[in-house]
Parts: C-alpha cells; structure tokens; sequence
C-alpha cells in the first residue's frame, strides 16, 4: 500500500497566501490541481490574477497546474495538502470549521495509500485527534495501514519578496517513518534551503504555534516598555537604538499585533493548555497588552489633540494603512480595525486609506470605502497605521499638507523623523 515518491500526484486544498504560492512552486516539478471552494477566487487564477498581489502573472507562466472548485478533478489524487486557514472565534477559542470541511472534502475522496498532508496552523495532537477521524470515517479507510498523514506547518511571510517558500527552511513529519521520509523527499523538491524532519507530527505541530507566540510574546513586551516610556516622557524608538547597540539585545518594535498568526496562534495552544488543566500565564499576559494597544493609541492621539484645543467630536481623522503588516494587501485580523473601533466612540469621522489591501474587502470590513485620493488641508489628525513603502515615498511633507492648520500626525512605525511628527510609539 505504500506510495512511490514519483507516482505523487498532489492536490493542493485552499488557494489563499499560503496555497497558491504552494501549488505554484510544485507545479514547476509536477501536475498539480489547484482546488478552491471560493469560485470566483478560481477564475480569477485562471486568468493569473492573484488579487492579494503576491504572485505575479510571470508566475503563472509555463506551470503545470489545474485551478478548479470542481471536486470531482480530485478523484485521481493521491496526495492532498490542506492550505485552509485556521481563525477564531470570537471568543478567542480556535474555529476548526474550515479544517473540518476540507478533511470531509478530502475524505470522499480517499483510496488505499494515499497521504493527506496538513500547513494550517493547529495545536499539538490536533492533527491525529481531530481531523484522522474525519478522514478515516468519510473514507472508510483505517489510519496508518491504508491511509496516511503527515504535518508540515506553512512558514510563508506575506508581502516579503526576500524570504519565499523555496529559501525557508520547512519543518515536515509524518504518521509513519516510512511516510515522514516519503514526505520530507517531498518537499526537498522545492526547498532549495533543505528541511527539518520533526520526530513526529505533535513535535511539529507544537514547533510552528510558537513560533509566533514568541514573537507576540516579545512585542508584548516593547508594547508596555512603550506605555511605560511614553509616561516618563521618554521616546521609545531612542531607547531601542541605544540598547540594540549590545550585541545579544533582541530587536523588536512596538506597535498593532495582527494578521492570521501572530495575533491567533496563541489561542489555538492556550486553548489545548486549558483542556489539559493548566492555565498559561505568560501567553495569555502578552496577549492581553497587545490586544489594548489600539486603545492606548487613541488615548495618547486624543489626548493631543486636546492640547492642541483641536474639538475631538465631529473631528476628521485619516487612518493611513490598514494591514496587518506592510506591503501586504491582507487585512485579516488587522491591529488598525482596534484603532477604528476606539475612535468611532469619540464620534470622529474617520476616512480610511490603504494603495495595497483590496476595495472590497475593506468595504466588507469596515463597511465603509476607503479614499481612492487624498485631499488637502482636510484633516485635523492622521494616524499612519501601516510602514508601507508608498508612504515613504508620499513623504513627510505631503502628509501634512492633508492636514488643516492645527492637526496631529501620529507615525506609529517610525517611518518619519521624531522632531517633524507630533507622536510616536
């Protein structure tokens, strides 16, 4: 029943920032399916438009690849990769739902030998608890004797054109010594930076949560240094430069924690902690500082602006920037959403503007259009959320010359030097 590395025919589930890069990069060296149950998500593949802009329509060129939402073209796959995103509900606590569709999806169409191999961002022993019983029960199939799984976590970084799939280092693992080698092979196809073979799927699954929980963790901590320093009347970035000066100090900024991982991760291992009986303390810490942020920067803004006798109700307000990180167009999960919601309470008219993120969806989002032009001697603050490289190159001056006479500008990434902006981080 065992499978043969070049008998692999993969069929990549989930076609957003981690799959298509994905099913791309193999389809170099193999027929792929590309499967998405978002049909217009399909089409627009199709036509090699990736309206998130990480992958341009060079990449599309020359590829071996099937973009369809038409399940029956997954009868002749024997390897699966599930690529669907894994969120939470709004109770902090993990949302599998999308996992669980694509294991039921997956299991209807699983035969003897077959791999069903998992990137979504799980806790440890989710992969063997939760989801082979989807798969074993939809197929009918008995787990690691006629159908195997295996756990390699995605490490793909939106928006940065250095680090890509081919040059990141790829944890892999497998149900079975036989299938962790079959997949680690796999793999080795399309990293050129070679692999880690993690002794099992829990050691994997544990090694990619905190991976992002240690960075939620150390922001955490430069946050409330910032709120600290901020009320000594200290700048935070000048502290940073002179204690980065010693070689071992880890250099982290302050600043809006979002997106699908960081901002997550930590509640998909707090919530199998729990289950377990112990109560984290220290995730759960760095969490709660980071998730105020939003609200600590509309104070210090506000407050400001009080001094500046700027009137705060009816006040117009530009949001400059609303991804979870620059020079990505993903607003999933955002930071900036906590600033909006806090500045809505003080009755300000807010305008949003972002050149990167998609119209759509941050009309789905804020249930509002963001500007598609800037206009002049308008506003009385403007926040800039968000160090995209288009900023830099509006500058300084041009920012303020959206301003009214009296106005704050709030630069929450450094971009600009400290004496020409009103407040920093």
């Amino acid at each position: 029943m065992k499978i043969k590395i070049k008998r692999i025919k993969i069929a990549i589930i989930g076609l957003g920032y981690v799959g298509l890069p994905l099913a791309l990069e193999f389809s170099k060296k193999r027929n792929v399916i590309g499967f998405d149950i978002n049909k217009k998500r399909v089409n627009e593949l199709n036509l090699a438009h990736d309206k998130n802009h990480e992958m341009l329509k060079k990449d599309f060129k020359n590829k071996k690849i099937t973009f369809t939402s038409n399940k029956n073209d997954l009868k002749n796959i024997n390897c699966f990769i599930i690529t669907v995103p894994t969120p939470v509900n709004k109770n902090k606590t993990p949302n599998l739902n999308p996992l669980f569709n694509a294991c039921n999806l997956v299991s209807k169409f699983l035969k003897q030998g077959d791999i069903v191999i998992f990137e979504s961002t799980v806790f440890p022993g989710c992969v063997e608890d939760y989801c082979v019983p989807i798969l074993a029960k939809g197929s009918k199939l008995t787990f690691n004797k006629e159908f195997f799984c295996g756990y390699s976590p995605e490490r793909i970084n939106p928006g940065d054109k250095l680090h890509k799939i081919t040059n990141i280092k790829k944890i892999t693992s497998g149900s079975t010594n036989f299938i962790a080698n079959l997949i680690d092979k796999l793999y080795k196809e399309i990293v050129t930076v070679g692999t880690y073979r993690a002794p099992s799927i829990k050691v994997a699954e544990a090694a990619k949560v905190i991976e992002n929980i240690q960075r939620d963790i150390n922001i955490a901590f430069i946050n409330e240094l910032s709120i600290i320093f901020s009320k000594l009347n200290i700048d935070t970035k000048e502290v940073l430069d002179a204690a980065k000066s010693k070689w071992n100090f880890l250099n982290f900024q302050p600043g809006l924690v979002g997106g699908h991982c960081i901002g997550v991760d930590p509640y998909y291992l707090t919530f199998k902690s729990k289950n377990i009986g112990y109560f984290p303390k220290v995730i759960l810490s760095g969490r709660k500082i980071n998730e105020k942020m939003g609200l600590h920067i509309v104070t210090q803004l506000i407050n400001k602006m009080k001094k500046k006798n700027i009137k705060i109700k009816n006040s117009k307000i530009l949001l400059m920037g609303l991804t979870f990180k620059e020079n990505c167009s993903d607003i999933r999960n955002s930071g900036v959403k906590k600033v909006f919601l806090a500045l809505k309470r003080y009755k300000c008219k807010i305008s949003l503007y972002d050149p990167v993120s998609n119209q759509d969806d941050i009309l789905k989002e804020y249930n509002t259009l963001p500007l598609s032009k800037l206009k002049s001697n308008t506003y009385d603050a403007i926040v800039v959320c968000v160090a995209h490289d288009k900023f830099k190159h509006i500058g300084l001056k041009k920012i303020r010359s959206l301003c009214k006479q009296k106005n704050v500008i709030y630069d929450l990434k450094y971009l600009f030097n400290k004496n020409d902006v009103d407040l920093r981080l």
